[in-house]
């Protein structure tokens, strides 16, 4: 909004300029990013089409959730670690788990035990 400007006249210039503003009823948006969500509760969304393009306007509080890794633990690399450590097949795919996977990092850390 330009500031002093009637909300009435800036609609009818942004109507004469081909800008078409749409209030949406959104319940939630999640923005998935590479490490972490941003998910947005009852925001206010605003659909703007300027000449055919459209844009989002959004405006609310959102939370930062970390993601966390997913990470594929395999039955050989579990039987390789309980091999050279002598732990039990929980304690060998817990501490893979630990290490994200790392077979040297979670022998070592087992024999350190």
């Amino acid at each position: 909004m330009i500031p002093g400007m009637d909300p009435k006249m800036m609609k009818q210039a942004m109507k004469r300029l081909g800008i078409k503003q749409e209030e949406l009823n959104v319940k939630n948006i999640i923005f998935n990013l590479e490490n972490e969500q941003y998910v947005f509760e009852n925001p206010e969304v605003t659909m703007v089409d300027m000449k055919g393009v459209k844009t989002f306007q959004i405006a609310g509080e959102f939370k930062k959730i970390p993601l966390e890794e997913k990470i594929t633990i395999n039955e050989e690399d579990i039987k390789t670690v309980v091999e050279q450590t002598n732990v039990s097949y929980e304690k060998a795919k817990k501490t893979l788990e630990e290490t994200k996977g790392d077979i040297a990092e979670a022998i070592l850390k087992l024999q350190e035990e």
